[in-house]
């Protein structure tokens, strides 16, 4: 690792001292050419005739003689310069100004001396002499064509980025990977991955395949070309690549699949090849590709591209090079993607991307493991309980779980604590998920009751039905968009009921109930609220099969990404049209009826909402009673109000401004 970094900083030494001499040559080139006749000294050239004429005026003091180059230096007195060379002897009087002279005949010049001297008009001496071509003058004729190769030397360097290596114009089919070498000491190993047991056992065989082939190969097997991982944003897929690369402690190219795509024809398909290329030349090692959607769509599904669509010239040259007549034998790709649905049936076949490795969400056990490994670095007060922060964030991405942590020492730094307390990280969460609180945003008295009202009916149903989630916390803070918000503890579930999804819907809509019942009119605060529900009830019906009507039924498909027709005729969405204002309805008549035989406990949840603004589970508890449903979020529940009822946070139901 220290000799190829040895080796980068003397390309970039030997590029700096090229750059320098170049711009040193340019320099003096350039005050050659502005001051190579700057008036300090007084010469030019003059004609035969202009020679003869100073000759018989007695301007001329000495003559040189080059006789093997037919030329002449004339020297002018200086007391006679003024009249040869006008104003610039008056402003430089200098000594012995000169004049170059052709000369045609040396016999004919030196008659034409000899009668001057009889004449008196030439009295200096007259020398012979023998020029040859000196350092002076071979600089002078080649330096104009050095001049000119160092200029374009430097502009060819600039188009190419200079002495690192840049990307010029020269330079554009060149990979754009980031190479990370083997040995490096602030590697990513296993150990920085928390959860994701399965996808770490899958690319642990990935590793053994790249530190011990021979085991695999000598029982007739063939290494894997690549793996697919495939997974929610946020869930560490990139971070599992890294992970593989640092356990096997091989070369690492990391790049983006848009790093392909460029606006030139042909870029994408000369980077593939030279990312190969650079891939032999270091294995064993590994390809990672983040987010291959972007170069890997399903080819002929894009619409508004002709038969020469550069990004799927740019896919065929990915499949050849993973599946070709070449051989990559040692180099492994690595893909990321949250959109394996849209990708080209040929990059998933086996021989290309060999196997998909799922990473889910992470489960409790799993966050429990993903807090520690984010909370390694933070101060932590005695009263913060990891289980209690896992049970709180149900559905959060590992990558959430790190800003939960991050926001829980932001909050704490900034109130000048010494430690990250139990509180600190409910707030974090609640900053997360809600929004920042806008304690500047005023509510008139009517403005607060609707809210309250509208949040105390989501409360009641939720208490009452079945299958809804169990309340956490009711708000009306403004936080957000929102101007109130009621909290929930989701039970992670793998499937889902009809049952269940109607009690959900019952419950959201008991918002928009209460507002209607109690107030006598309808305000814009369900709008989030109706919004979820249009949508569950249109996911129910058109792709659940979950309507009466039209039973077993699904018109979704994965594949018609770009389907210019519904997958069903006008009178079959007009009937689901029907079917889902038919189940909102019914179901918000439910919500409606069971707020009305609970009424009086609605008015005092209402009430105390106004007096308190939060209020939490048990307060619930203790105008309804015990909640009549027991279930596993029960307990859970139960477990939390014996630690002080922190609120558990997810699935908020909002009311908008």
């Amino acid at each position: 690792m220290a000799d190829n970094n040895n080796n980068r900083q003397n390309k970039q030494n030997n590029g700096f001292r090229i750059t320098s001499i170049l711009y040193i040559l340019l320099f003096i080139g350039f005050g050659y050419i502005l001051f190579k006749d700057d008036g300090t000294e007084l010469n030019g050239t003059a004609t035969y005739t202009e020679f003869k004429e100073y000759m018989e005026k007695g301007y001329v003091s000495d003559l040189v003689i080059y006789s093997n180059m037919n030329t002449m230096d004339m020297y002018i007195k200086p007391d006679s310069a003024r009249y040869v060379f006008g104003d610039r002897a008056i402003a430089q009087p200098l000594a012995k100004p000169m004049l170059a002279v052709g000369v045609g005949s040396l016999d004919n010049l030196q008659e034409f001396i000899d009668q001057a001297e009889e004449n008196g008009a030439f009295t200096g001496k007259v020398e012979y002499r023998k020029r040859s071509h000196t350092f002076t003058d071979i600089l002078i004729s080649v330096f104009p064509f050095v001049l000119i190769i160092a200029f374009w030397i430097l502009i060819t360097r600039r188009m190419n980025g200079g002495a690192a290596g840049g990307g010029g114009v020269f330079s554009v089919g060149k990979s754009k990977a980031r190479v990370y070498e083997k040995g490096q000491s602030d590697r990513v190993t296993f150990k920085d991955v928390a959860g994701q047991a399965e996808a770490k056992t899958e690319v642990e065989e990935i590793v053994e395949f790249l530190k011990n082939p021979k085991k695999y190969t000598d029982l007739g097997g063939k290494i894997p070309k690549g793996a697919l991982l495939v997974g929610p944003p946020g869930t560490g897929k990139t971070l599992l690549a890294k992970a593989v690369a640092g356990e096997a402690d091989v070369p690492f190219f990391s790049l983006s699949g848009s790093d392909f795509v460029e606006m030139f024809v042909g870029v994408g398909a000369s980077r593939v090849r030279d990312l190969f290329r650079q891939a032999k030349e270091k294995s064993p090692c590994i390809i990672f590709i983040d987010e291959i959607d972007a170069v890997g769509r399903a080819r002929g599904k894009n619409p508004a591209m002709g038969g020469n669509d550069e990004r799927e010239n740019t896919l065929n040259q990915l499949l050849t090079e993973m599946d070709g007549f070449g051989t990559n034998s040692g180099v492994i790709i690595l893909a990321a993607t949250n959109r394996v649905d849209i990708l080209d049936k040929a990059l998933l076949r086996a021989g290309r991307f060999d196997r998909q490795i799922h990473l889910d969400l992470p489960d409790l056990n799993e966050r429990k493991a993903v807090f520690g490994v984010h909370l390694r670095n933070i101060k932590l007060s005695k009263d913060v309980d990891v289980d209690l922060l896992a049970r709180q964030t149900p559905g959060f991405s590992g990558a959430d779980i790190a800003n939960v942590c991050n926001e829980a020492a932001l909050i704490a730094a900034r109130h000048n604590k010494k430690k990250v307390e139990k509180d600190d990280f409910l707030a974090a969460v609640d900053r997360i998920v809600g929004g920042l609180e806008k304690k500047t945003k005023v509510l008139t008295a009517e403005e607060k009751r609707t809210i309250a009202l509208h949040e105390a009916g989501h409360a009641t149903l939720s208490w009452f039905l079945e299958y809804a989630n169990p309340l956490i916390k009711v708000t009306i803070v403004p936080r957000g968009r929102a101007l109130g918000a009621a909290w929930y503890l989701p039970e992670e579930r793998q499937i889902t009921t009809k049952e269940q999804m109607l009690d959900e819907m019952c419950a959201t809509l008991g918002g928009r109930a209460a507002e209607e019942l109690f107030t006598g009119h309808i305000s814009t605060g369900a709008m989030n609220d109706l919004e979820r529900v249009t949508k569950q009830a249109y996911g129910m019906i058109a792709y659940a099969g979950m309507s009466d009507k039209l039973a077993n039924l699904c018109y979704y498909s994965s594949t018609d990404e770009y389907a210019f027709q519904k997958p069903y005729s006008d009178q079959t969405a007009q009937l689901i049209d029907q079917e889902v204002k038919a189940m909102i309805a019914q179901q918000y008549e439910r919500g409606k009826k069971i707020l009305l035989e609970h009424e009086e406990g609605h008015h005092q949840l209402a009430q105390l909402l106004i007096e308190r603004e939060v209020i939490m589970a048990e307060d619930v508890e203790k105008i309804f009673g015990k909640r009549p449903w027991a279930s596993r979020s029960e307990e859970i529940l139960e477990e939390e109000s014996k630690d002080d009822n922190a609120p558990v946070v997810e699935n908020k139901d909002k009311v908008e401004p």
